[in-house]
């Protein structure tokens, strides 16, 4: 066999190669092997001084972590949180149906809920309903005191707070939508509930669920907010126990795993619902 046989022989693709094709060698990034070792001997260091910094107090942070008062604010620190949500994404949805509506004034109250509840810091809000009774002092012939308890303070401040945000994940997941879609719904002479339970939830949950999950993540951070008005939820309650003990940082330490542990099992549920709901399109992976 000739050398010019060798020269054209086929390759594995099956198509001859010429003799004098170039070969392409891959691009030597010196430059990004250089940061990402800096980035890991920095991480190392961090890593190595929280691990052997004594002022953490390891072995005190594992006596508290499973302890029952720390396991009770943990309880209703996620309970409070799930409530939240639900009544949050409940009102929200409402508002989002108020802030599409045909109407110019059900628009318009839509609107100016959103923009009046996204405006006003949480924490402002939960102080001016934990000081509710000074503008109201009864209300249906009820002292208001006995009617809003620090816990109920904390469900209605966040729940209106977290309803102004949900309003607008609902609205942007509806008009994700394609128009088209709905019509010929219509045009198959589907029910207008049909219409939304089988065309439109299905596909707008695509754009709602990522946002959700973030705010759902996002509420649960924020009960911590709630300590300030006597709540005793997981930051409150350890709290308690560091104004006791003296023990600051190892408590605080205590309720960062714990959020960080729950945080993390809500991201890959997260993960999961994306994936569900992502079936069929090319971003299902």
């Amino acid at each position: 066999m000739s050398s010019d046989t060798l020269a054209q022989a086929p390759t594995a693709a099956g198509i001859p190669e010429p003799a004098d094709t170039p070969r392409i060698v891959p691009r030597r990034r010196y430059g990004q092997w250089a940061a990402a070792v800096a980035v890991l001997a920095l991480l190392g260091l961090a890593v190595n001084s929280v691990l052997h910094n004594r002022a953490f107090q390891w072995d005190v942070v594992a006596d508290y972590f499973t302890t029952d008062s720390i396991l009770r604010g943990l309880w209703l620190t996620l309970w409070l949180t799930a409530v939240v949500m639900v009544l949050g994404f409940a009102l929200g949805t409402l508002l989002a149906a108020l802030r599409l509506s045909a109407n110019p004034v059900l628009r318009a109250v839509g609107w100016g809920y959103v923009w009046l509840f996204r405006s006003i810091p949480i924490l402002v809000q939960l102080l001016l309903w934990f000081n509710i009774g000074a503008l109201y002092p009864q209300v249906f012939g009820v002292k208001t005191v006995n009617l809003l308890t620090p816990v109920a303070v904390a469900i209605t401040g966040l729940t209106l707070h977290e309803a102004a945000f949900a309003a607008e994940v609902v609205r942007a997941g509806i008009l994700s939508v394609d128009r088209g879609q709905i019509e010929a719904a219509q045009a198959l002479g589907l029910s207008r509930w049909r219409r939304w339970w089988r065309i439109v939830l299905p596909q707008a949950m695509r754009s709602i669920v990522p946002p959700a999950g973030n705010m759902l993540i996002g509420t649960l951070k924020g009960t911590s907010i709630v300590s300030v008005i006597a709540v005793n939820d997981l930051l409150f309650s350890a709290q308690l126990i560091y104004h006791r003990t003296y023990q600051v940082i190892p408590l605080l330490m205590v309720a960062t795993l714990w959020y960080a542990v729950v945080t993390s099992v809500l991201g890959l549920g997260q993960h999961y619902i994306e994936k569900y709901y992502a079936r069929g399109t090319e971003n299902a992976r």
